[in-house]
């Protein structure tokens, strides 16, 4: 059994090397919490903003916060390479949301999640995030259970995750 785990983190390791050692573009997800003070906006916002410019494609979600400082640093790099999937229909968005979204050209609404909670259509929204991307950066708290049962998913399907928590 301990040769199965061994084997499994060296698989990790190799395919994590190869990952960084990838000199064309990727399409990276970045998902984190709402409640993000401002100085780590302007990180992941500057984050992303360097990202884009490397020419990678950005796949987040519609949310305040953390996906919102991505929505900002990618659209301010190049719009084209940023898609933006919401957990249900924009209407069900906050109004600040809304308003930062009316610019983002690759939107991807589902409002069939519309009858859903918020947490049950994020999962899913995660879900189909994490299907469409080769790595995924997560800003998390250690209860943020929704994205950290997506980092889990994540890693599960052999993407590179980089998880930072806040607290």
């Amino acid at each position: 059994m301990s040769q199965s785990i061994e084997a499994s983190k060296v698989d990790t390791f190799l395919q994590e090397l190869a990952a960084i050692q990838q000199s064309g573009s990727k399409r990276v997800a970045i998902l984190g919490s709402r409640h993000v003070p401002i100085t780590h906006q302007q990180l992941i916002e500057l984050m992303t903003y360097a990202l884009v410019l490397g020419g990678n494609r950005v796949i987040t979600s519609g949310a305040t916060g953390t996906n919102s400082a991505a929505i900002r640093g990618a659209m301010k790099a190049d719009p084209n390479l940023l898609t933006v999937i919401l957990p249900q229909s924009l209407e069900r968005q906050p109004r600040e949301s809304r308003d930062q979204l009316e610019d983002v050209m690759h939107l991807v609404e589902n409002p069939s999640n519309d009858v859903l909670s918020l947490a049950e259509a994020s999962s899913i929204c995660n879900q189909e995030i994490i299907s469409r991307c080769q790595q995924l950066i997560c800003f998390a708290f250690h209860d943020s259970h929704t994205l950290l049962r997506t980092c889990q998913d994540a890693e599960d399907q052999r993407k590179i995750v980089t998880l930072f928590y806040f607290d």
